[in-house]
C-alpha cells in the first residue's frame, strides 16, 4: 500500500454512496424498460421510443453541467434533498399516468395484453413532463455524488473511492433490474407500470436518509455568485483537452447504452417473450461489482488513460458476442435461446470493460478541478453520455426498424423472419464506432503525452 493510502472514509462520504445505491436501484428498474414502456404502454413505435428515451437520457447527462454548479451554490444536502423529492414524483407520475390517460383498455399481444387507444393520440405525450421531473432530479445526484466523493477524498485515496462509488453504482442497479422480470412475469406488461411505483419507493427512502443522516464538513465553492459560476463553467468548456477526450469517451458509451436501446426488444422479437432482458442485463453490474476492485488495483501503477484504452479494446469484442447469437445454429445454449446466451457473455464483457473505464475516468476529470469546484467538473464529465444518448439512442431506433422491426407489423410470423433475418447486422455498426474509439483514444495518449514531455522541457 502506499503511503497516505486508506479505506477509511468520512460519514458524509458513506452516506453518499447509500443513497446512491438507492437512486441507481430506480432509475435502472426503469430504464431497462423504458422503451417497452413507451411502446408496449404509451404506444410509440421504435423510432419514437428510441429519440424519446433517448433526449430524456441525454438531458440527464446534460443538466448535471448546470445542475452542478448551482449545487456548488447551495450546498449538496439541500441539492439531495432536492432531486429525491423530483424523482420520487417523476417515477410516481410513470406509474399513474396510464390510468390518468384512461389508455382504453388492455388487447391482446401474444400471450399477454397491453394498453390500447394511444397509438393515434396525441394524449401520450404527457409523459414528456413526467419524465423531465426526473431528468431535473436525476441532474442533481450525478454532480452531486461524484462532487462529494472528490470533496470527501484525498488525491492519495480518491482512486480507491471512485472504485467505491462504481461498486455501490452497480449494486443499485443490479437491484432495480433484478425486481423487473419478476413482475413482468406475474403482472406481464402491466409490470411495466408498477416498476415506476418500486422506482419512487426507492427515492422516497433515498430522501429520508438524506434529511436524517447527510451532514458534510467539506464547504468549498458553496455559496459563489452566478456570475463566478458562469465564469466556471466557460472555464471548462475552453479546455480542449476535457472535451476532446469526452467525444472519444462517447463511442464507449454509444454501445454500453445499447444494453438499453437495442438489447430488451432484440432478445424478446428473436428470442421470444419467454426471455429476461432483466436478468441479462443484471450481468453488466455483477461483472463490475466482482471485478472493479481488482481492476483498479491491477491499473493502480498505470495511468488513467491506460486503463480506459484497455477498456475501449473490449468493448468490440463484446459487440461481435452479441452479433453471434444470431448466426449460431442448433437448440438452446446451458438451457437458453441462443441469441439470449450471447447477449449475456456480451453484456458480460462490456461490464468488465467498464471496470477499466469509467473509474479512471472519473478520477481523471476530479483531479482537473479546481478546490471548490468538484460538483460543476463532475457534472461536466458525464456530458459524454449526452452525446452517446441521442447517438446511441437515436441510432437503434433506426437500425431496429431496419433489421428487427416490430413482429406486430407484419401479416404473418414468417413475413417478420424475412424481415429479420440479418438482425445482428445492427451489432456490427456498434463494432465499428468502439473500434473508432478505441483507435482516437490512442491517439490521444499519444499526442497529449507529446504536449505534456514539450512544456515540461520548457519549464
Amino acid at each position: 500500500m502506499k503511503q497516505g493510502e486508506t479505506w477509511k472514509f468520512t460519514r458524509a462520504f458513506w452516506v453518499a454512496n447509500t443513497v446512491e445505491l438507492f437512486e441507481r436501484a430506480a432509475y435502472y428498474g426503469v430504464f431497462i424498460v423504458i422503451t417497452l414502456y413507451l411502446s408496449r404502454i404509451l404506444g410509440f413505435n421504435d423510432i419514437e421510443a428510441a429519440l424519446i428515451a433517448g433526449i430524456f437520457q441525454a438531458l440527464l447527462y446534460l443538466l448535471p453541467t448546470f445542475a452542478g454548479a448551482y449545487a456548488d451554490k447551495i450546498g449538496f444536502r439541500k441539492s439531495l434533498m432536492l432531486a429525491f423529492l423530483l424523482l420520487t414524483l417523476g417515477y410516481g407520475g410513470m406509474g399513474f399516468l396510464p390510468t390518468l390517460l384512461e389508455a382504453g383498455g388492455l388487447v391482446q399481444y401474444g400471450s399477454d395484453t397491453v394498453f390500447s387507444g394511444l397509438e393515434t393520440s396525441g394524449t401520450k405525450y404527457a409523459i414528456l413532463p413526467v419524465l423531465l421531473l426526473i431528468i431535473l432530479g436525476g441532474s442533481f445526484i450525478k454532480s452531486v455524488i461524484t462532487g462529494t466523493v472528490a470533496k470527501e477524498t484525498t488525491e492519495s485515496n480518491r482512486a480507491r473511492g471512485y472504485s467505491i462509488f462504481y461498486a455501490m453504482v452497480n449494486i443499485g442497479a443490479f437491484s432495480g433490474k433484478t425486481v423487473v422480470e419478476p413482475l413482468r412475469e406475474m403482472m406481464g406488461n402491466t409490470g411495466l407500470i408498477w416498476i415506476s411505483y418500486f422506482s419512487a419507493l426507492m427515492t422516497l427512502i433515498g430522501l429520508l436518509v438524506v434529511f436524517f443522516m447527510f451532514r458534510s464538513g467539506q464547504h468549498q465553492g458553496e455559496g459563489k455568485s452566478v456570475k463566478e459560476i458562469f465564469r466556471g463553467l466557460i472555464t471548462v468548456f475552453t479546455n480542449g483537452r476535457l472535451v476532446l477526450l469526452i467525444f472519444i469517451i462517447t463511442g464507449f458509451w454509444m454501445v454500453q447504452h445499447q444494453m438499453y436501446a437495442t438489447m430488451p426488444k432484440y432478445v424478446l422479437r428473436l428470442a421470444g417473450e419467454s426471455a429476461a432482458p432483466g436478468w441479462y442485463a443484471n450481468v453488466n453490474p455483477l461483472v463490475v461489482f466482482l471485478t472493479v476492485g481488482f481492476v483498479t488495483q491491477l491499473m493502480r501503477a498505470r495511468s488513467a488513460l491506460f486503463s480506459m484504452t484497455v477498456g475501449m479494446f473490449i468493448m468490440p469484442v463484446s459487440a461481435l458476442l452479441m452479433a453471434a447469437g444470431n448466426l449460431l445454429q442448433g437448440g438452446p445454449v446451458l438451457g437458453m435461446h441462443p441469441v439470449a446466451f450471447m447477449m449475456v457473455v456480451g453484456i458480460a464483457f462490456q461490464g468488465f470493460a467498464e471496470t477499466f473505464i469509467s473509474p479512471r475516468y472519473l478520477e481523471f476529470f476530479s483531479l482537473q478541478a479546481p478546490k471548490g469546484e468538484e460538483g460543476m467538473y463532475l457534472g461536466f464529465s458525464h456530458l459524454h453520455s449526452f452525446l452517446s444518448s441521442i447517438l446511441g439512442f437515436g441510432l437503434s431506433g433506426f437500425l431496429l426498424d431496419r433489421y428487427c422491426p416490430e413482429p406486430r407489423l407484419f401479416e404473418s410470423h414468417e413475413a417478420w423472419q424475412a424481415a429479420s433475418v440479418h438482425a445482428h447486422y445492427i451489432w456490427y455498426v456498434f463494432v465499428g464506432v468502439s473500434l473508432v474509439s478505441a483507435i482516437a483514444l490512442i491517439v490521444y495518449g499519444t499526442v497529449t503525452r507529446r504536449i505534456d514531455a514539450r512544456q515540461q522541457k520548457r519549464a
